[in-house]
C-alpha cells in the first residue's frame, strides 16, 4: 500500500537516503581499515629491517616492496571476495527472476507470508506483496526474501581500488618516517608517527561503529605497537647474526 506520492506508509522521505548513507559509510569504513593495514604492516616491516640495518637504501627498498606487494594483495583479495559475492547474488537473482516468471502465485503468497512474519494481517500483507510485485517484483522480492537490492551492489573494481589505495596512503607514513629521519632517530620518530595514524584510525573507526573510542584506539594502538616490537626484535637479531 503507498501514499499519494507512491511512498510506503509509516516511511518518511529522509529514510530514502539512509541507504545511500549506509553505504558510503562503508565505503569510508573500509578505507579506514585498509588505511590501518597499510600503518601496521609496513611499519613492522621497515622497523623490522631498521633493527637489521641502517642503510637508507635497504629500508627504502624493502618498504616500497612491502607497500607494492601488500597494496596489490589487499586490491586482489578483495576483487575475488567482491566478486565471489556478486557472483553468489547474481545466481540468487537469477533465479528469483525464474520463479517470478514461472510460478508467480507462489512468489506472491511468499512475499505474503514474510510480512505476515512481520506482524502484518493477513489481508493487509497479502495487498502490499501485490501491490509490490506490480511496482518491481524482482525488486521487492530479491529484497524481502534474500536482502538484496539489484540496483545497489558492490563493484569488483571499485573495492579493489579502494583498498588498494587506502593500503598505499597508510604505508607511506611509516615509509616516509623511517627513512626521512637521520639512522638514530628513524625508529623513535616512526613509533610516534604510527602511534597517532593508529590513534587517529581508531577514533575515526569507533565514530563511524557509534562505538567506544578508548577500547578502539588502545587496540589499534597496542597491536601496531606489538608488531613493530616484534619485528624490531627479529631484525636487530639477524643484524646481529648476519
Amino acid at each position: 500500500m503507498t501514499d499519494d506520492d507512491g511512498a510506503i506508509p509509516g516511511t518518511h522521505p529522509a529514510e530514502q537516503h539512509h541507504d545511500d548513507l549506509a553505504a558510503r559509510l562503508n565505503w569510508l569504513r573500509a578505507g579506514v581499515l585498509g588505511a590501518n593495514d597499510g600503518i601496521v604492516s609496513t611499519a613492522g616491516l621497515v622497523v623490522g629491517v631498521a633493527g637489521a640495518t641502517t642503510d637508507r637504501s635497504a629500508i627504502l627498498v624493502a618498504g616500497l616492496a612491502g607497500l607494492v606487494a601488500g597494496a596489490l594483495s589487499m586490491a586482489g583479495g578483495e576483487y575475488v571476495s567482491v566478486s565471489t559475492q556478486a557472483d553468489t547474488e547474481q545466481a540468487a537473482l537469477d533465479l528469483e527472476r525464474w520463479e517470478l516468471e514461472n510460478l508467480p502465485e507462489d512468489e506472491i503468497e511468499e512475499l505474503t507470508a514474510i510480512y505476515e512474519a512481520k506482524g502484518i494481517d493477513r489481508a493487509l500483507a497479502e495487498q502490499i506483496a501485490l501491490q509490490l510485485t506490480e511496482k518491481d517484483a524482482l525488486a521487492a522480492h530479491a529484497e524481502a526474501e534474500l536482502g538484496i537490492d539489484p540496483d545497489e551492489r558492490t563493484n569488483p573494481w571499485h573495492a579493489a581500488w579502494s583498498s588498494m589505495i587506502a593500503f598505499g596512503v597508510g604505508a607511506l607514513l611509516p615509509l616516509l618516517a623511517v627513512t626521512l629521519p637521520a639512522a638514530g632517530w628513524r625508529v623513535p620518530v616512526t613509533v610516534v608517527a604510527v602511534t597517532a595514524a593508529l590513534a587517529l584510525t581508531g577514533m575515526v573507526s569507533a565514530r563511524l561503529g557509534k562505538a567506544p573510542r578508548r577500547p578502539a584506539v588502545l587496540r589499534n594502538v597496542g597491536i601496531g605497537l606489538l608488531a613493530m616490537a616484534v619485528t624490531f626484535a627479529v631484525g636487530s637479531l639477524v643484524g646481529v647474526a648476519v
